[in-house]
């Protein structure tokens, strides 16, 4: 992996039913906007059979998940970390530069405990994106997915931010959205032979 004198943790075969996989994030992995059992971890977690860890804290930036990840990855000893960070660090209007460097620290954390990243995109804040219309992922991930050779799930959050019967409000899904993410998520997770056809 660039910059950690480490090479990316590669899939040698689709996770067996069962596997300890964490999602880690804000309100949208947390499930903000739907009952828990519609968050979208819950609901790949139903897709896939994983044990699939809901570590989604609202309001997190992605330094503040970055800080609880050495705790879950000794907890939970996860597989696969699902990274979905960095819409906080947007509407506080944080450096990107510092929202760059924790999304990088956390997939070296995950990768030296063993586990395999997936990185998910978050949509940019514009003007059209706050009226729920146009929305597009921040060019950070896909810059920083090809930095650190991370495969990248891509626009899974801007289309079911963009589509108005998928939120319960401007930047949360409903239950209806959460299981559309996490039925896009499987295929990108087939796609990337993690999980089994």
């Amino acid at each position: 992996m660039s910059g950690c004198g480490r090479k990316p943790v590669a899939a040698t075969a689709a996770l067996p039913t069962g596997t300890a996989v964490l999602a880690l994030g804000d309100s949208i992995t947390f499930g903000t906007g739907a009952e828990t059992a519609a968050a979208y971890p819950a609901q790949l977690a139903a897709l896939t059979g994983w044990n699939v860890i809901n570590g989604g804290v609202p309001g997190n930036t992605a330094a503040q998940a970055l800080e609880r990840l050495p705790a879950l990855l000794a907890e939970h000893k996860p597989a696969l970390v699902i990274v979905s960070v960095g819409g906080n660090d947007f509407l506080r209007r944080l450096p990107e530069s510092d929202t760059v460097e924790a999304l990088r620290r956390t997939a070296t954390l995950a990768h030296a405990a063993g586990a395999l990243v997936v990185l998910v995109g978050v949509p940019q804040p514009t003007i059209s994106a706050a009226l729920g219309v146009g929305l597009s992922d921040h060019p950070m991930f896909e810059r920083l997915a090809e930095e650190l050779s991370l495969p990248l799930h891509a626009k899974g959050w801007a289309r079911v931010l963009g589509d108005e019967k998928l939120r319960s409000d401007q930047i949360h899904a409903n239950a209806a959205g959460y299981r559309a993410f996490a039925e896009g998520l499987a295929a990108r997770l087939r796609e990337l032979k993690l999980l089994a056809p």
